[in-house]
């Protein structure tokens, strides 16, 4: 699973060929959670409050990029991606 982007402990995350809704994972010490793209919501598991939110901030502000890392590993399995800046 390519890493797209870290900041603050937190990886980002997204599988090759991944199930709809389109989303990433996210994983912040021993939790992890799957966020949609479009609604920047928790679609399963946990991370804590603060976690979540430098996630969703995070997420906001490069929707664009994270659709496209979508489009990209969910029709091609050759690695090819896109890392994304982190939040700074």
């Amino acid at each position: 699973m390519p890493i797209i982007s870290s900041f603050y402990g937190i990886l980002i995350k997204m599988y090759f060929g991944d199930h709809l809704p389109p989303h990433f994972h996210a994983e912040y010490a021993e939790f992890t959670a799957q966020i949609s793209i479009k609604e920047m919501g928790i679609l399963e598991g946990y991370l804590p409050p603060k976690a979540l939110a430098l996630v969703v901030e995070w997420a906001s502000i490069h929707q664009e990029e994270l659709m496209k890392n979508w489009k990209i590993l969910s029709e091609d399995k050759t690695g090819t991606f896109i890392k994304i800046k982190p939040l700074l």
